[in-house]
């Protein structure tokens, strides 16, 4: 009996299309900027904008060319540019190229990298070709460099950053988002999915499709929101030391933290700056620029908690109706920003409920877009995890010192969200565009 030998479908033609157009929103983010303040770094939790655009041009030249052909002499990254060897507190003592030698630099390796695309074997036995994963890993680091580039513009020092081009989107239905962000839904408990078994994007964290058991429990419909934030704040919320866990309360009284971070007192009322416009808070839009803490504090103070990240995930994905796994809230159907509120281009959050088609099967809005989302989860493995193809991306981390955020933000790149990614960071950060909305149990 003969077999048929099933093709990749990896069409090198887009491939070197997508590597195009991010290469293009990345020069499109950093053209506002001067050759100084690339190089300056404008806050010690983040690196120099020439730093990023030096590693995601090495990023490309080690995975795409130096080590496609297998682990066997497995190349650094060049250690200027390595970020295990320079934290980001040092990288603004480096010496780099200027934006002309490092522009130059991009476009020589990028040509490398299109001579090679040509000639691969996407059904290859390599793991790193098969389906084409090593060029969906570029890209998608190319994508979160994007999003933390966008971390740094809007903790620049000097003159704000000012977007060389900045999209309009939905208003919003009209609803009444004031009665229905308070809305929670019932998750009846089970057996759900989680993870993925996708092997041509998904990174090691995600993978190993497992089932796990979940209690019943309840969900915000919506993220929360400015307005319920305010009114943690005025109900002195970040003075009341029972809404905050021994750990949250060092965080508060060490830091000083009143707000959210970029929010401001002025005359009576709240304003917020996003890159180089400062407006009045908008009670519908969700919270961002919070930290982990602020997050469970809040949580406490509405007598409520984070979910789980495996909570989030089947009320994001799973359709018990069916009992199947949606890659995305909506369905199968790629992110747009027509669909969500990211891509960057917003350069900020929405209302809530601008999107009514971004709603999971139990019908939770905004699970992808606005904001990441804080879990009560910390990172870790799951059930058979095998660091591919470096321990650096994931298995570094894995810890209590981590904590997971899912979904994706107005500054997240369509290729970088879906259901099954996981984000984190350390429970203090608040430079990220992070929010939250709550759970309870049954």
């Amino acid at each position: 009996m003969s077999t048929i030998a099933i093709q990749s479908r990896v069409d090198p033609r887009i491939l070197a299309g997508r590597l195009f157009e991010a290469r293009e929103r990345t020069l499109l983010l950093t053209s506002p900027l001067t050759d100084e303040e690339l190089h300056l770094q404008h806050d010690p939790l983040m690196s120099p904008i020439l730093w990023d655009l030096g590693h995601i041009a090495h990023f490309e030249e080690l995975w795409l060319t130096r080590n496609l052909d297998g682990p066997a002499e497995f190349v650094e990254m060049p250690g200027l540019f390595n970020p295990f060897e320079h934290p980001r507190s040092e990288r603004g003592a480096l010496r780099l190229p200027g934006m002309a030698e490092c522009g130059e630099i991009m476009d020589e390796i990028r040509g490398r990298v299109l001579g090679r695309l040509a000639v691969n074997d996407f059904d290859s036995a390599n793991p790193l070709l098969r389906d084409g994963y090593v060029y969906n890993m570029v890209l998608q680091h190319e994508y979160q460099h994007n999003e933390t580039m966008l971390q740094t513009l809007q903790l620049k020092r000097g003159r704000p950053y000012s977007p060389a081009l900045r999209f309009d989107v939905p208003a919003g239905p009209g609803s009444d988002v004031e009665a229905s962000r308070r809305t929670m839904l019932r998750f009846s408990g089970g057996e759900v999915e989680i993870g993925t078994d996708d092997r041509s994007a998904a990174y090691d964290n995600e993978r190993g499709r497992h089932l796990v058991e979940l209690a019943s429990f309840s969900i915000d419909q919506n993220p929360v929101t400015n307005g319920d934030f305010v009114i943690f704040i005025a109900a002195g919320g970040y003075s009341t030391r029972e809404f905050w866990s021994d750990a949250g309360w060092k965080w508060v009284t060490e830091s000083g933290a009143q707000a959210p971070m970029y929010w401001t007192w002025v005359d009576e009322g709240w304003t917020t700056r996003s890159m180089d416009q400062t407006a009045p808070v908008q009670p519908s839009h969700p919270v961002c620029h919070v930290s982990y803490y602020e997050a469970e504090a809040f949580a406490r103070f509405a007598g409520k908690r984070l979910p789980t990240e495996f909570e989030w995930e089947a009320a994001a994905s799973w359709d018990s109706s069916s009992g199947t796994k949606r890659t995305y809230p909506w369905g199968e159907q790629p992110p747009s920003k027509d669909l969500a509120n990211v891509d960057q281009l917003s350069f900020g959050t929405r209302a809530v409920g601008s999107y009514p088609r971004n709603v999971s099967a139990l019908g939770c809005y905004g699970m992808i877009g606005d904001v990441w989302e804080w879990t009560a989860s910390d990172l870790g493995p799951y059930p058979g995890f095998q660091a591919f193809p470096y321990r650096e991306y994931s298995e570094a981390f894995f810890g209590p010192e981590y904590k997971v955020l899912r979904g994706g933000s107005w500054a997240t790149r369509p290729g970088s969200v879906r259901n099954t990614f996981r984000n984190w960071d350390y429970p203090i950060r608040r430079q990220i565009f992070s929010g939250f909305r709550c759970a309870r149990d049954d």
